[in-house]
């Protein structure tokens, strides 16, 4: 094993090229594999100032926002700044027709207006450790119970560097299992809402222009981290204070130009670079056309709502920004995979790699054979799941997913003794997550989400994976769906607000049987019932097996090509990319300035249209030319791209320049780029950054919070 793990670690010892753009690598690795390319660059730094454990630095400033983005301290006081979209759900909760922050934004005009959260939380990475030789202690390549023993010696691990601190954390792998990090994290629970632009600026351009460029959106919210009186981790109190961090982010005016070297420093979600042709073929052919049809009718039924109603814009506003964005995304991505040609061109690495196999290294000569098999079921499997998934989990039948919040409470009365407290703090946990979610509910949306759900489940999903309430609506509603749901809405208690939290809080032992009989809950189960008895277990053991299959396929392509370069997929850690400014040309005839201006915001105002109407005062500050020190060429620079490679997840990630300076707040990718999960396309790969200086005209000139600036240092 020692030798397995010598050999792999010495085939990650990359032939670096100063025209490299793509990947996202280790922080502790990059003196080794890295700095010399970023300083060739134009980097001015050193990778301790990246990333150290003797000493503060960039690593310590960047956090987890919540549990999908990233965010990073700007000030001495605990202020950080993520992406709008990532604070949109607090925003959100925050709104109402009264307080409407999501349309008129929100600026506190000093601390004690600064809003809380309830489980919002953020995570500071205390330092990285390579553990592959002890998570792999004991390990043989297809022993029996290999991933039991793999997870003991991770639980072991965890244990220890946690034991005796208030510390969390996690051990993930790295290369398709082929290497294993430590993550020891602290984790914040005070945060607080500072500020964010109305959705006029955070949205600007809405999903007409999300993953597109040129781009306009001022996407940025700000936060603040409170900290008991010896600056640690505190639950909500009004005695916390202000977080001092060891590090934050000096912030540039000095802006960007074609060239400039620019790096990204966050938490990339996932990636699947070096998965096989078998896979995109899955992705591109079979799976996603048919997620994205389903979200395309979400979206329609929601927006119809939303444009009749205020209130019902605001309540279902995160909802479909949520289903819009991976939607938007997988048409992007099929695109793009189409125009790299890119399953020709893993159909022809294979070819090589097979050749290679069969002369060189017998025990990988099956492997795409092995590949080949599995996912010729897999795919069916994988298009299941993800349907049941849309159903009941992810904005879905809601008033049918609601119901499945009284699980918990039922399984307390069947005890053969009851406790009591635990039956009270269960009622209180779910009076708190039904009125969360009555707020921001409407039935209308939901009966027709529900017709339209079922109907399209019945026809796109191969019958062997339909819940048996398909039978019933065939019985009773002689197929006819909307009947059938007509009938669900008018008896169920999870479309009436009132009756649901009076289900909730008087609940007892009697209640069960109205429970079961509710037909919301029972087409729940079918549902879930499906999902568990015909698709997961399937599902699952083709998952592991495939995922068996890319540790051994990653380990042989790195023996088949030990001079490349190769860069772990994202998996949610701490990553650094690095580029360049860079503009691109999308198509034949047109070419992409590499930034865009206010101009542009004033150019696209439409009144008419929602996602384009300009703010009023803007346009004023606009006219009056009063843009202050944020001023460029006699505007004010909004947003820029360069070549950095991103993926979800970096949201809200520092875009820094040669100094280390913040210049810009990551947000997006542009569209015809979005394949770079899959396969990486220097030529139209570009992350889309939002510019510094624009947020802080905002801060400053738009909502007069200049003693916001006052807390920043100001590179000027």
């Amino acid at each position: 094993m020692r030798k397995i793990i010598t050999l792999l670690i010495a085939s990650v010892i990359f032939s670096l090229s100063v025209q490299a753009k793509e990947g996202m690598w280790i922080p502790i690795l990059l003196e080794k594999y890295n700095m010399e390319e970023m300083q060739q660059m134009g980097f001015k730094l050193t990778a301790e100032d990246i990333y150290s454990v003797n000493q503060a630095c960039m690593k310590d400033a960047v956090i987890i926002f919540g549990r999908g983005c990233t965010g990073e301290l700007i000030s001495d006081q605990g202020l950080i700044i993520t992406n709008h979209h990532c604070g949109f759900d607090a925003i959100q909760k925050h709104s109402s027709i009264e307080n409407d922050y999501l349309t008129e934004g929100f600026w506190a005009k000093d601390r004690s207006q600064e809003l809380t959260n309830d489980n919002l939380s953020v995570t500071f990475l205390k330092r990285i450790e390579d553990v592959t030789g002890q998570v792999l202690r004991g390990v043989t390549d297809d022993m029996e119970g290999r991933t039991d023993t793999i997870q003991k010696n991770i639980d072991a691990l965890i244990k220890k560097a946690t034991e005796g601190t208030h510390y969390k954390a996690n051990i993930k792998p790295f290369f398709h299992g082929n290497q294993y990090f430590l993550s020891v994290n602290e984790v914040y629970n005070d945060i607080r809402l500072v500020g964010a632009p109305p959705s006029a600026i955070g949205k600007f351009g809405g999903d007409t222009d999300n993953w597109m460029w040129p781009r306009h959106t001022g996407d940025f919210s700000l936060f603040r981290i409170y900290a008991d009186k010896d600056n640690n981790p505190a639950a909500y109190s009004k005695d916390n204070v202000p977080y001092k961090p060891l590090k934050h982010f000096p912030i540039s005016l000095k802006g960007v130009k074609e060239g400039d070297f620019t790096m990204v420093f966050g938490y990339p979600g996932t990636t699947e670079e070096y998965a096989p042709s078998y896979h995109l073929k899955m992705i591109t052919e079979k799976v996603n056309p048919e997620l994205i049809d389903i979200r395309t009718k979400k979206l329609d039924i929601i927006k119809k709502y939303q444009i009749k109603d205020p209130a019902v814009r605001i309540q279902y506003a995160s909802k479909a920004a949520s289903i819009s964005n991976s939607w938007k995304r997988w048409i992007g991505e099929i695109k793009g995979l189409d125009k790299l040609n890119a399953i020709d061109k893993k159909e022809n690495f294979e070819t090589h790699f097979q050749r290679w196999a069969n002369e060189n290294s017998k025990q990988y000569a099956n492997l795409l054979n092995e590949y080949r098999a599995s996912y010729q079921t897999y795919g069916d499997y994988r298009l299941a799941y993800s349907y049941i998934t849309e159903a009941i989990f992810r904005n879905g039948m809601e008033a049918v997913q609601t119901s499945r919040n009284f699980y918990q409470l039922k399984n307390a009365y069947k005890k053969d003794t009851l406790d009591l407290e635990q039956i009270k703090r269960i009622k209180t946990d779910l009076e708190k997550k039904l009125t969360s979610f009555y707020k921001d509910y409407h039935q209308p949306i939901d009966k027709e989400m529900t017709v339209t759900i079922l109907s399209m489940f019945k026809e796109r999903i191969d019958p062997q994976f339909h819940p048996e309430i398909y039978t019933r609506i065939n019985k009773k509603y002689k197929g006819n769906i909307s009947k059938f749901v007509d009938h669900l809405f008018a008896k169920t208690i999870f479309a009436d607000p009132q009756a649901s939290l009076s289900f909730a809080k008087n609940f007892s032992a009697k209640d069960i049987k109205k429970l079961e009989k509710d037909p919301a809950y029972i087409l729940y189960h079918s549902f879930y019932d499906a999902y568990k008895l015909k698709i997961l277990d399937n599902y699952n053991a083709l998952s592991a097996k495939i995922e068996e299959l890319n540790r051994k396929y990653m380990a042989a392509q790195m023996k088949f090509q030990p001079d490349t370069t190769f860069y772990p997929d994202a998996n949610f850690t701490l990553r650094v990319s690095y580029g360049k400014v860079k503009g691109y040309a999308p198509k034949d005839g047109v070419i992409f300035k590499n930034h865009t201006t206010l101009n542009g915001i004033i150019e696209k105002d439409n009144p008419n249209i929602y996602d384009y109407r300009v703010p009023q005062k803007l346009k004023d500050l606009y006219e009056k030319k009063d843009f202050g020190q944020y001023e460029s060429q006699g505007t004010v620079p909004v947003c820029f791209v360069a070549t950095n490679h991103t993926t979800g997840g970096n949201s809200g990630s520092p875009v820094v320049n040669a100094n280390g300076e913040l210049i810009g707040i990551n947000f997006d990718r542009a569209w015809e780029g979005v394949m770079s999960d899959l396969m990486f396309n220097p030529e139209q790969c570009r992350n889309i950054t939002l510019d510094i200086r624009y947020v802080l005209f905002l801060i400053d000139k738009f909502a007069g919070a200049s003693y916001l600036i006052d807390e920043m240092t100001l590179v000027k």
